[in-house]
Order: structure tokens, then C-alpha cells, then sequence
């Protein structure tokens, strides 16, 4: 399919705004530029007067493994059997047929991170999945990208309340320690070619330990967002710090530590102690320290349509808005290493893109009109786009 969108107000994140036509031939942008020619082949949009943006990153959530409104049955987002788990992976528990999927097009929202949820110390493996489909397989760019680990309130209400490790901060991070330890010993024993037994946890952790993926850390508060980067450093992994709701408070610590941050949710009530310094404000502060800093929902938290309102909140704050722009599409797929697919209009990129009817992170009325994914249009109000 060919596709040209023409006089767009395009935001392209790796260049000035400019009004402009962009073409799309199969599942990539093919030019971008003024006044483009076109052959009879090509279907034409006249975006005029409309934004074009590369379609919404979020970097941290549970769509469709944590289905909403089901309860029991739509419910797959922790096992709260084991606190160990890193051999879970989230595609068996994502379910893309479910509405929020749809509403996350509607939205935008193009390509997010989905894994387990944060019952568990090591909770299983990410996936980086486009919003539309019906099949995981076919919707999956990155699989796994990477291993949660959860650090404070959520392990110890789920296993301390029956006396069960971890009770305590400490035991967090012991049975972290001694997994990372277990993991890297089967490794070095594997790379040796010494014999030994098969265990699908410890080679869940080689692309961990190899530096493939990410380990990725829900941490709210100060002092566990401490101890994963300490963590992190003794076994040299790549770490991202998830939720980081503290960071304004240690800004300067972070700076050092170089870590990424994937910011959020930030929208909503204090619903746990951890959360109580909650702040619109800690995107600016993270921002003015030079941090690398992704915007997330953690949806089902926060419903993934309403991502582009969680970077609005961040710029009434304070935020600049290009920054704004930036921690929904460029940041996260370049710390998420896909930035060379996705994340921002250029020729040769995937065609994951968004028309909106004005600015989102001006206008709470700003409403996306046309949502393309893979270059084929997924989701239209239908004033600019009839066939989805």
C-alpha cells in the first residue's frame, strides 16, 4: 500500500516542525519532505491543518495481561506462587483482543513495553508489542526485552504477610542477589561447556546477564531505587529505574548513576505509602539534572489512551514540551534500543504514526483523528480515513 499524507504540521522528533507531505509505501516511511510527487498508486491524505507525530512509545505497562473489568479470569499480570519467576514470559498472558488495545489506538499509542506485574523480586520477561493485531506472535518487535525485578511494598505485602521470604527489604534483595549469582554461575559453567543440569530459570537470565536486555525495576521509593542500582553494579547488568516516583528527591544521585528512567505513573491517587511525594514536578527536575527519562502510564493504572495526557500534566509542570513530545515517542524506543525502527518520522523507520486534530499536550480536547501502525491505518474517527 501506498499512502501519501500531505500538508501535515509534522513532528517528526529529529527535526524543526515544518508543514510537509510524508509517503508511505508498505510498511515504512519512504520520503518525507514539500511538495512531494506521487504516482496513481498512491492513496492521498489532505492533512492539512492536522499534526502528524510518530505514533506514542509507552515504555512500562500490563495491557491485556491485566484485562479491566474481568477480574479473576482477565487477571495474569502476577504468580503469586513463587517469588521467584524470571522464566514467565508475558506473551502467554496477553491477551491483544481485549478493548484497551483498541482505546490505545485511539489514543496514539502505537508500540508498548507489556510484562508482569511487581508481586514478585523477579517477575518474568517483558515484551515489546505494536497495538495492533489479533495474534501476539505477529504484534511482537522484541521478545524478550527485557526482566522485571520489584523492590519495596508490593514483594513484602504479597509473601512477608505468610512468613514467607521476602518479609523485608533485606530479603528483597538477597534472593535478587543470590538469583543474579545462581545465573551468572550456570553461565560461566555453560560457557565453560561443564555439565550440569538444565534449569529454565537460570537460562532465563542469560540474555540478563549477557547485557541483551534490560533488568527492569519497579521501584517508588528512595532508598529501593539505591539498592537496584547497587545491585546492578555488582553483577553489571543494564538497568532501567520503573516508576522512580522519589527521583526529584535524589535527582542529583540519579545524574551520577546514569541509569534511565522510565517516569510514572505520575496521574492519580497516593493509593500506598511509597507514593506519598508523588509529583508532576519530577519530570522537570529529572530533566534539568539531564537524566534520560521516559513517560509511562503502567497501564491498567492509568488507562494507555491517556498517555499523551500523562506528558501534558509533566509540561504544565514545568516541563518544556518538546522534552514532553520526546518522553512519549524517541526517548523510550532509544532506551529501549529500537530507536532505529521507531520513535520518530524518517525515511526508512516504521510507519507507526498519529494524526491528531491539534496538540495534545496543549489542548485536553486535542483528540488523535487517524492512527497508522506498520503503515497500514488502524484506527479513524472517520473524518479523515473511512476504511479500518
Amino acid at each position: 500500500m501506498k499512502l501519501m499524507i500531505k500538508n501535515a504540521q509534522i513532528k517528526s522528533m529529529y527535526q524543526e516542525d515544518f508543514v510537509g507531505d510524508l509517503l508511505i509505501n508498505g510498511e515504512k516511511i519512504a520520503a518525507m519532505g514539500k511538495d512531494l510527487l506521487i504516482d496513481e498508486q498512491t492513496e492521498v491524505i489532505d492533512a492539512a491543518g492536522y499534526l502528524l507525530t510518530p505514533g506514542l512509545i509507552d515504555g512500562h505497562c500490563h495491557i491485556g495481561i491485566m484485562e479491566e473489568g474481568i477480574g479473576f479470569e482477565g487477571d495474569d499480570i502476577n504468580e503469586i506462587s513463587d517469588p521467584v519467576t524470571p522464566h514467565l514470559r508475558a506473551i502467554d498472558g496477553i491477551n491483544p483482543m481485549t478493548p484497551e488495545f483498541q482505546e490505545a489506538l485511539a489514543g496514539g499509542v502505537t508500540l508498548a513495553m507489556i510484562g508482569p506485574g511487581s508481586a514478585n523480586v523477579m517477575g518474568g520477561q517483558f515484551a515489546l508489542v505494536k497495538m495492533a493485531g489479533k495474534c501476539i506472535d505477529r504484534m511482537v518487535i522484541k521478545e524478550p526485552a527485557a526482566m522485571k525485578i520489584a523492590f519495596g511494598e508490593n514483594p513484602k505485602t504479597c509473601y512477608g504477610k505468610d512468613g514467607k521470604m521476602p518479609v523485608t527489604r533485606m530479603g528483597i534483595a538477597g534472593l535478587l542477589r543470590k538469583t543474579l549469582y545462581d545465573g551468572k554461575q550456570y553461565k560461566e559453567k555453560k560457557e565453560k561447556g561443564e555439565d550440569q543440569a538444565f534449569d529454565l530459570k537460570l537460562e532465563s537470565l542469560l540474555p540478563v546477564l549477557s547485557g541483551e536486555i534490560l533488568l527492569k525495576a519497579h521501584a517508588h521509593q528512595a532508598d529501593d531505587i539505591f539498592t537496584a542500582i547497587r545491585i546492578a553494579k555488582e553483577f553489571h547488568v543494564e538497568l532501567t529505574l520503573d516508576h522512580c516516583t522519589e527521583g526529584h528527591l535524589i535527582a542529583e544521585e540519579l545524574a551520577e548513576a546514569g541509569y534511565p528512567v522510565f517516569l510514572g505513573p505520575t496521574f492519580g491517587g497516593k493509593s500506598k505509602y511509597e507514593l506519598r511525594n508523588m509529583s508532576f514536578s519530577t519530570a522537570k527536575i529529572l530533566y534539568e539534572k539531564g537524566i534520560s527519562f521516559a513517560i509511562v502510564t503502567d497501564a491498567y493504572v492509568i488507562p494507555l489512551k491517556h498517555l499523551s495526557l500523562c506528558a501534558a500534566l509533566a509540561v504544565g509542570a514545568g516541563l518544556p514540551e518538546e522534552t514532553g513530545w520526546r518522553s512519549i515517542t524517541l526517548t523510550p524506543a532509544e532506551i529501549l534500543g529500537i530507536s532505529e525502527r521507531c520513535g520518530s518520522l524518517q525515511p526508512g523507520k516504521d510507519a507507526d504514526m498519529v494524526l491528531f486534530d491539534g496538540n495534545p499536550l496543549r489542548s485536553i480536547d486535542a483528540k488523535a483523528v487517524l492512527t497508522i501502525v506498520n503503515g497500514k491505518p488502524v484506527y479513524s474517527d472517520g473524518s479523515l480515513w473511512e476504511r479500518v
